[in-house]
């Protein structure tokens, strides 16, 4: 029985990460980057998968949090006999001083786990049991000098720890007995040849700590956001942070690969690659923050993997080079023997034309933080870029194309894409308007055609029958994707036809303050959860027609539904509460910040008012 998805926490460098269980064990770790091979895989196959666990003699109770404004995981487990805290880290050196561009920090391809007795005393142990290359890769290790060294071909882990690491069969042990005050420390290193360049004392283990510490605090002091839901913004501002690449400035959807939306079901994505649909979302959500730094970072990213200043942009990429084959796992049983587990993506082969409009919004935005003065880097090339991705959207206006949900049943006329082009082409015109080089002529033919666009989406996407823009022209489908294009402008919250879409959609799509994002046949089998981000977005829309105080208490239970440290995976599943789908997921934490940024705005705007109150001020 795997463990439920909820009980992850996440760690990591901006290079990878790990998820820790309450209990302790790293269950999924890929080294050195997010999209390498997983060499702890306990997530996906409990017994295949490798692991490094933790167990205690007399276990009690455990309670976690993450140390204030860092991405460091506290754990402390009360035992028959004692207390002990848990620190986990993967160490952050922050250059000095910090570039204008390029990684903010450098990572070690290390994690540090420091236990602590605070009363009484503890005994117990660590177990370390890599699997490399997602457990097809056999090692057997070896005792060198002071650590245990695991490797198989290329990949190599070094084990280093107080008490010294003793050979278990195929697994490292560390037995600890401890009083209070007492610390036994645990430094996994991937990719060492040498012993003298791994960490080999306390003090060593302890001043990463402390610089990771101080990295993680500066960072958090940087945001703008002063707000009433700092702790839960912040945190998901930090997860993001954490599925950031610093060498390149990539951004990728989720930690993890395989854990299924649907169970049971065959809905089971690999989603540690860059999607431009959810980097753009990331970036907007990083400048209303005030990380002006983060969004820059992306567009290097960008310029550096694209180079066509829009001619040619993808729909997805990977996050240092090429996108690999989508390729099944069939010999792992996958999370809760939910399979197949599944490794690449077929997704980056599709159309999905709302990219463009994506992309000039999180440009629009970028550049609005600035006041159109980006870098030189961004700046020397904005007319082309606006020409390119506004060409493309114009091109592809009446194509149909998968859309955001990528649907594997064939291009429909999709209402969120059209909206997407509206976007695309009346943002460029706003850019255009405040940089030079961009002829006015120019400017008035996407307005116009913006125009046309809109009219044709507003007509063709509304069904009289069910009182609702549905999904796609001709559908009697809802999708709640319609209401993200209000948020961006493309539908009037304040109007009859939006109000009668979202009540139609509450209605045939809600449960409660949680969304379904479409309930149609999809190709897939099994029933997916419901889809976090559609419940935020819900949030945004009753904020933007002044109901205030529908959208405050829906947003209050809805992050109350995330887990104990405030993570949400892609969905939840509405009879049981239960996180699904990949853990964290970058586009349900971004949805989070912008919902509660428009919340914030709305209250300040419109007061407290109930829908009630909002009719009569009309």
């Amino acid at each position: 029985m795997s463990k439920p998805i909820s009980d992850y926490a996440l760690i990591g460098d901006t290079h990878s990460c790990a998820l820790i269980a309450r209990d302790g064990s790293i269950d999924w770790l890929c080294w050195p980057r997010h999209d390498s091979p997983a060499l702890f895989l306990k997530l996906l196959d409990d017994d295949k998968g490798g692991a490094c666990s933790l167990a205690f003699d007399g276990l009690e109770a455990t309670a976690r949090r993450y140390l204030p404004d860092t991405n460091i995981l506290e754990t402390t487990f009360t035992t028959a006999t004692g207390r002990a805290r848990l620190l986990d880290v993967m160490p952050v050196n922050p250059p000095s001083p910090e570039p204008d561009e390029g990684p903010d920090g450098e990572g070690e391809s290390r994690l540090i786990r420091l236990l602590t007795c605070e009363s009484g005393e503890i005994t117990g142990r660590f177990v370390v049991r890599p699997t490399f290359d997602y457990a097809r890769r056999p090692c057997t290790p070896i005792v060198e000098g002071r650590s245990v060294l695991f490797e198989a071909g290329d990949w190599r882990v070094r084990v280093n720890a107080f008490p010294q690491p003793d050979l278990a069969g195929d697994e490292a042990e560390v037995r600890f007995s401890l009083a209070a005050g007492e610390t036994a420390y645990l430094v996994l290193t991937h990719g060492e040849d040498n012993e003298d360049a791994c960490i080999d004392d306390f003090a060593g283990a302890q001043r990463r700590l402390e610089t990771t510490t101080e990295y993680w605090r500066r960072w958090s002091a940087r945001s703008s956001y002063r707000g009433a839901y700092r702790d839960v913004v912040m945190r998901s501002a930090l997860c993001l942070k954490l599925l950031t690449y610093s060498p390149t400035g990539g951004i990728v959807a989720a930690a993890t690969a395989g854990l299924p939306e649907a169970v049971p079901g065959d809905r089971n994505y690999d989603y540690r690659f860059t999607w431009m649909r959810d980097a753009a979302f990331t970036v907007t959500a990083f400048v209303m923050l005030g990380y002006v730094r983060e969004a820059a970072e992306f567009l290097r990213f960008l310029r550096e993997r694209d180079g066509s200043y829009g001619r040619d942009t993808k729909l997805m990429y990977g996050i240092s080079d090429g996108m690999p084959s989508e390729e099944v796992l069939d010999h792992l049983a996958g999370w809760d023997g939910v399979g197949p587990v599944v490794i690449g993506n077929l997704a980056e082969a599709q159309d999905q034309h709302d990219i463009y409009g994506e992309l000039l919004r999180a440009l629009c935005v970028f550049l609005e933080a600035v006041d159109y003065d980006p870098p030189e880097k961004v700046n020397d090339r904005l007319p082309e870029v606006l020409d390119n991705l506004t060409a493309r959207a114009i091109r592809h206006r009446h194509d149909a194309d998968n859309g955001i949900w990528e649907l594997r049943t064939g291009p429909r006329h999709q209402v969120h894409t059209k909206a997407m082009i509206w976007v695309a082409l009346t943002d460029a015109a706003r850019i255009g308007r405040n940089i030079k080089g961009v002829p006015a002529e120019k400017i008035a033919a996407w307005e116009r055609i913006a125009a046309e666009v809109r009219a044709e989406y507003l007509d063709r996407g509304w069904n009289p029958e069910k009182q609702a823009y549905t999904g796609a022209y001709d559908s009697h489908h809802l999708d709640a994707a319609v209401l993200r294009v209000a948020l961006f402008g493309a539908l009037d919250p304040s109007d009859s036809r939006t109000r009668s879409t979202l009540a139609a959609i509450e209605r045939e799509l809600g449960d409660g303050d949680l969304i379904y994002r479409y309930r149609m046949d999809d190709g897939l089998k099994g029933d997916e959860g419901t889809f976090t981000a559609c419940a935020f977005w819900r949030v945004g829309c009753l904020a933007l027609d002044g109901r205030t105080r529908e959208a405050k208490d829906a947003f209050e239970r809805l992050i109350a539904r995330g887990n104990d440290l405030g993570l949400f995976a892609e969905e939840i599943d509405a009879a049981t509460g239960e996180q699904r789908g990949n853990m964290p997921q970058g586009f349900s934490h971004m949805a989070l910040i912008n919902a509660a940024l428009r919340l914030e705005d709305s209250i300040e705007r419109f007061g407290l008012v109930d829908a009630m109150e909002q009719r009569a001020a009309e």
